[in-house]
């Protein structure tokens, strides 16, 4: 999920276009919300959105009580939109780079993407990167948090998703309203991912049944298949990239590349029986802006598993993701790249800095 879509608003935008379509957006989605005892109160209300409105909020309840996530208004308000996304995020790169521009914004930091409520508009501005000789991709967001700034409420782009699934976009966006560092999506997205997997698995614990565990293993797999997939794409590409081959040489190999991974991803989908959920990645022409955030939202997760079974509680871990979060960035990626390390087989001498010492408790 695009994480603080919303506060880019807040910024003094040099496109009055754009601060104006993102601070109506964002009013719209709130005004247009009702209290979820509005929506179950209402007899006009269809029994699949009042059985999504229940689990939607013995979820949130869960997040509150167990993982220790805000309790504040986010998600006790639900908004029926007449849109199959909440916003458009625009990404882009070079031609031959996977380097994604940044747009800087107060309080969201800089980010990889430029959010739009309307898609016509994202396509717009895409279509000015593109005349500048940049890949743009333009996809698609069903949820987003605006970092406790606004009461996020529940939307129709997502209020349908399986349960599992339901509760892992929840705790997900709950997540960056704990710990969220300006201009580090890598440890913000990774931080969120780490929350949303280990919240989803003691939730299942509680409320799931064999079925639904089983269908959440599937989508994880296929997930897990799929970012595979995309990794193992994208070093092909930074290969190429990097390589003496000439621009000629380097455009018919980015040409190719996303061929084959388009023929892998056929048969990835077979192996699924023909599950068709990643269609929607492949519905624009493929560019280095689809492979450029990949990695962000997984590369530190293995080191915030390892925190919290380290802290043990969610408290404690969220203290101590705090702590690294004051860090500078390098010391903040380097502390993660040592607590993802495997643990040495023999005993082993580490000097640490200042900084990393007090982040650890030494």
């Amino acid at each position: 999920m695009a994480a603080a879509a919303a506060a880019l608003m807040l910024s003094s935008c040099s496109s009055l276009s754009y601060y104006s379509q993102a601070a109506q957006g964002q009013l719209e989605l709130l005004t247009d919300s009702r209290p979820i005892d509005d929506w179950l109160a209402d007899p006009s209300t269809n029994s699949k959105l009042r059985h999504r409105l229940e689990a939607a909020r013995q979820i949130r309840r869960y997040a509150i009580q167990e993982l220790k996530l805000p309790d504040n208004g986010s998600y006790t308000n639900f908004t029926n939109i007449k849109r199959p996304y909440v916003l458009w995020n625009v990404v882009a790169t070079p031609e031959l780079s996977l380097k994604p521009m940044q747009w800087c914004f107060p309080v969201a930091g800089c980010v990889n993407y430029r959010g739009y409520y309307s898609k016509q508009d994202a396509q717009a501005y895409a279509k000015e990167l593109r005349k500048q000789g940049h890949d743009v991709e333009v996809g698609g967001v069903s949820a987003y948090s605006t970092l406790g700034w606004f009461s996020d409420p529940l939307v129709s782009t997502f209020i349908n998703y399986p349960d599992a699934e339901l509760a892992r976009l929840i705790f997900h966006e709950l997540a960056h309203q704990v710990v969220y560092v300006p201009g580090d999506s890598k440890f913000n997205e990774s931080f969120a991912s780490a929350v949303e997997q280990a919240g989803v698995e003691g939730w299942l614990e509680r409320f799931g049944n064999p079925a639904m565990s089983e269908a959440f293993e599937r989508y994880s797999a296929r997930k897990k298949d799929f970012m595979a997939l995309l990794v193992r794409y994208r070093g092909e590409l930074e290969k190429n990239y990097a390589s003496d081959r000439s621009v000629d040489e380097k455009r018919a190999t980015k040409t190719r590349l996303f061929i084959a991974l388009k023929d892998d991803y056929q048969v990835l989908k077979a192996n699924w029986g023909g599950y068709a959920g990643y269609d929607r990645f492949f519905a624009e022409p493929l560019s280095n802006a689809h492979l450029a955030s990949i990695a962000t939202y997984n590369d530190f997760v293995p080191a915030f598993r390892a925190l919290l079974r380290k802290e043990r509680t969610w408290p404690a871990f969220y203290k101590a993701v705090n702590r690294i979060a004051q860090l500078d960035k390098s010391d903040r990626h380097r502390v993660l790249q040592k607590l993802a390390a495997p643990a040495p087989t023999a005993p082993l001498v580490v000097q640490r800095t200042m900084g990393e010492a007090n982040v650890m408790g030494k």
